[in-house]
């Protein structure tokens, strides 16, 4: 039959995942944590399960976890926000960031994304009916970091481009935007009729005192914007796949008509769970940064002295080594070959890119333990 998505095979995290567990390697491909939630929200699932809450959720999501959600965007942001109208959660943030894309996007319709790309953008956007732009982000020096070309973006804009999607803290690279970013952006959209998707799961997993870059800060950016977060990440829960879209009420009324037919509902016991300890516990996500930051520093003090190249990941808990001066195969060929040879498994950001990024670079995973990150990072000094 023909596909409806004939350039899209199996997703590289199941692959090298799959390879990982093939070759009995070091999975530091996948970005999930080795280690467990806090035992405090355990516990509240536990009870929860318990206690009857094991059916349908209101289709929105359960009230209290919508409004520990408008709670943190407020204290963190400084925008109050309607929980009944301008929140909803929803299966994991894969799934928010499908129906986000299928509420605003027709036939025709042009969407620009930032290569590296997080992949699952464009078949979302092909199965809408629209085309995906890649723009790349550049790296212009061995000092900078990745970041927007913003004048190549204001190019790229047509009458036919419907949304832009933003990924910051950006997975693969770590980049982050700056507070003159976000008035770039502004200013580029200020007179056109383009919304934009903000993936933002890794909001609170930024480095060096630097405050993550909302589009929910922004007055005229948020009046056209669909927030994407997931509780995955900040809680160290990734297979839970609970996340949640925050978006003005004419913006949230069409997600929701999309969301409703996607999954309807998400698992009753943790968010019930999750709203309690966001109430609880509102110091886990503001303690998060400095615990990922020494993972970060952890693992880039134990490869220093490899042939790898870097530059300390400004955010997410992923971090990218240069290899050019080990080899110059490509980056699929180079992480299959590391998991076989050495036992350490990564992610090629190439198969996120229209055109791969300058150098050779390779993504690997440091919310680990550290014995984990130990014995990986000697195995890569040893190339």
């Amino acid at each position: 039959m023909d596909s409806k998505l004939p350039g899209t095979g199996t997703t590289i995290f199941a692959v090298m995942s799959a390879l990982s567990e093939e070759c009995d390697a070091i999975n530091l491909s996948q970005g999930f944590p080795s280690f467990n939630p806090s035992q405090d929200l355990l516990d509240r699932i536990t009870h929860y399960l318990n206690s009857g809450a094991n059916q349908y959720a209101p289709m929105p999501g359960v009230p209290s976890l919508r409004h520990a959600i408008a709670a943190k965007v407020e204290q963190l942001y400084g925008r109050t926000i309607d929980a009944e109208l301008e929140v909803t959660v929803s299966d994991g943030a894969t799934e928010g960031l499908f129906s986000a894309i299928h509420a605003v996007v027709r036939a025709g319709d042009e969407v620009i994304v930032f290569d590296p790309a997080y992949d699952s953008y464009e078949p979302a956007v092909t199965l809408a009916g629209g085309t995906t732009t890649h723009l790349p982000l550049v790296f212009p020096d061995e000092d900078a970091d990745f970041q927007i070309d913003w004048n190549r973006l204001e190019d790229a804009i047509g009458p036919k481009t419907r949304l832009i999607i933003l990924n910051f803290p950006h997975n693969p690279t770590g980049a982050i935007l700056s507070p003159a970013d976000i008035e770039r952006l502004a200013d580029i959209v200020r007179d056109t009729s383009i919304y934009l998707i903000s993936d933002e799961v890794y909001e609170h997993i930024i480095f060096d005192k630097a405050d993550h870059q909302s589009l929910l800060r922004n007055d005229e950016l948020w009046e056209r914007s669909f927030i994407i977060s997931s509780f995955g990440k900040t809680y160290h829960a990734t297979g839970w796949k609970v996340g949640y879209c925050v978006a003005p009420p004419v913006l949230t009324a069409e997600f929701r008509k999309i969301h409703q037919w996607t999954c309807y509902a998400v698992i009753t016991p943790i968010q019930l769970a999750i709203a309690d300890y966001m109430q609880d516990t509102p110091h886990h996500y503001v303690e998060l940064p400095v615990f990922y930051e020494q993972k970060r520093d952890r693992f880039c003090e134990l490869v220093r002295d490899s042939r790898f190249d870097y530059q300390p990941a400004k955010g997410t808990f992923f971090q990218l080594l240069d290899y050019s001066n080990i080899t110059d195969e490509d980056d699929v060929a180079y992480a299959r070959r590391l998991t076989r040879e050495i036992g350490v498994a990564s992610i090629p950001i190439s198969v996120f890119c229209e055109k791969p990024p300058p150098g050779r670079k390779l993504r690997f995973c440091f919310a680990k333990d550290d014995q984990i990150l130990e014995e990986a990072a000697s195995r890569l000094c040893q190339l």
